[in-house]
C-alpha cells in the first residue's frame, strides 16, 4: 500500500534543500527553526486573512536578517513553517516533484528571512530559470 508523505518526510526534503543552499544562507539560517505542520493554525489564518487552511504553503515567522540588531527581549526564535497538506494537494495537481515543490517554497520563505520582497524573489527565480 502507498501512503502519503508524512510530516517527517516533508521535513527531510526541506532539510535536504537547506543543505543545498549557499553557505551564506545556511549560516544565517542556523538559528531559524524549521517546522512542518499539516495546516496553519487559527491565529495564522486570521492574521493572514486566509479563507481556508489550503491557501498557504509556507510561512516565515520572525524578523528578517536586517532587523536582528533590535531584537526585543522575550522574542520567539525565527521559524519557517511548511504546511504538508496544502503542499501535497498542489503536488498532486502539478507536474513538479514533491522535493522540487518543497525546495521552491522553502527558498521563498528563506527570501523573507533575508528581507526580500515577493517581487524580488520572483525576479531572482526568473533569472535562474
Amino acid at each position: 500500500m502507498i501512503y502519503a508523505p508524512t510530516l517527517a518526510d516533508i521535513e527531510a526534503l526541506a532539510q535536504a534543500a537547506v543543505e543545498r543552499l549557499p553557505d551564506l544562507f545556511r549560516q544565517h539560517l542556523a538559528d531559524v527553526i524549521l517546522k512542518v505542520e499539516d495546516f496553519p493554525d487559527a491565529e495564522v489564518m486570521a492574521e493572514m486573512g486566509l479563507e481556508t487552511p489550503w491557501d498557504l504553503l509556507g510561512l516565515y515567522w520572525g524578523r528578517h536578517v536586517g532587523m536582528k540588531g533590535d531584537l526585543p527581549s522575550g522574542a520567539l526564535p525565527d521559524m519557517i513553517f511548511l504546511y504538508r497538506r496544502p503542499l501535497l494537494d498542489l503536488w498532486a495537481e502539478g507536474e513538479e516533484t514533491l522535493a522540487g515543490l518543497v525546495t521552491h517554497v522553502l527558498v521563498h520563505e528563506v527570501g523573507h528571512h533575508f528581507g526580500l520582497s515577493d517581487e524580488a524573489m520572483e525576479a531572482i527565480e526568473r533569472g535562474v530559470g
